[in-house]
Formats: structure tokens, C-alpha cells, sequence
């Protein structure tokens, strides 16, 4: 190999914002190229690329180190952690609340549903970077607030997303 283990990881978290990278290069390339004749798909290259770098982005600060307790798995719009003292599976469609519990180490994420127990998920469980795209899917989720919440050093919960919230509309969640 080529690459230290480390250097690997690393490489692996970025992939996406790498690739938006080589988009962009290319594009501009082709808009920079003799004749013009691959200007618009030049445009379009960089464009995409500057989106992915955008969604990539996103995605690293979501990324924990993967080496946590436990394992997630999102299947067809469920959520299932199993863990060493815990788990459980939640539908998506079912979720009522999204929350962050920073009181604990490592924070954990609290899925409550109706009719089940809340389903708890350390943020560096493995497979946990799989909870963005579920996550996402959540109508009215703030991602920007999302990030900001778990990439902050606090220490008490904070609801990120409710499906009907218990607030007055007034209140922000965080």
C-alpha cells in the first residue's frame, strides 16, 4: 500500500468533497480548452462539483470516528442500532422527535417513537454516518442547526427535529 492507515481514513472522510474537487478541476479545464467546444459541459461540471463540495462538507462534520459501541443499519426508511447493552429499530415515519444528548460520552442520538421505547445511538457508532441521509429525509429538519449542535461543546440535550412540536412557534429548538 501506498498509504499509512491514517492517511487512508482521512482520504476516505473527505471522498466527497475530493471528488467535488476533481469536478470543479475538470470543469474548468474543459471551459479553459481550445475551441470552446466543451464549454457548457465545463459549466455544469463545476456547478455539480461546487454542490457536491457543499454536500460533502456537511457530511465530514457529521462523521464521527466510527469506532463507538454498536452498529447502525438504515434499511428502507428504518433505523436499527444494535448494540452491546442496547438497541432497537425505529421507522422514520413514525419518529416523533430527534435529539442530541450531550450529558453523556459520546453524545447519543434519542429516537422517540410512538408506542416504543426511545432508541439511543452513540454519534460514533459504526455505521453512524448512514443517520445523515435518514436524517435528512425528515420534513422541516434544520441540517445547518443539526451540525452546529453536534460539532459544539455542550452539555445538555438539545431536540433538533419534532414532527409536532410541543412549543409555541415563537420558541426556537436551539
Amino acid at each position: 500500500m501506498f498509504f499509512r492507515p491514517e492517511a487512508k481514513a482521512a482520504l476516505w472522510r473527505w471522498r466527497e468533497v475530493l471528488s467535488a474537487a476533481g469536478l470543479v478541476l475538470l470543469g474548468a479545464w474543459w471551459i479553459t480548452g481550445p475551441g470552446g467546444l466543451l464549454v457548457l459541459p465545463g459549466w455544469a461540471f463545476v456547478l455539480g462539483g461546487i454542490a457536491l463540495a457543499f454536500i460533502g462538507v456537511q457530511r465530514v462534520r457529521f462523521r464521527g470516528a466510527g469506532d463507538g459501541a454498536g452498529a447502525v443499519q438504515v434499511v428502507e426508511g428504518q433505523i436499527g442500532y444494535f448494540g452491546p447493552e442496547t438497541g432497537g429499530v425505529v421507522a422514520l415515519t413514525t419518529l416523533k422527535r430527534l435529539v442530541l444528548d450531550a450529558t453523556r460520552e459520546p453524545k447519543q442520538w434519542r429516537l422517540e417513537a410512538a408506542d416504543q421505547e426511545p432508541v439511543i445511538i452513540p454519534v460514533n457508532a459504526a455505521g453512524a454516518e448512514a443517520l445523515f441521509d435518514a436524517f435528512a429525509t425528515l420534513e422541516g429538519l434544520r441540517t445547518e442547526r443539526m451540525l452546529s449542535a453536534l460539532n459544539t461543546k455542550h452539555s445538555h440535550e438539545v431536540v433538533i427535529w419534532e414532527r409536532t412540536p410541543l412549543r409555541p412557534a415563537h420558541a426556537l429548538l436551539h
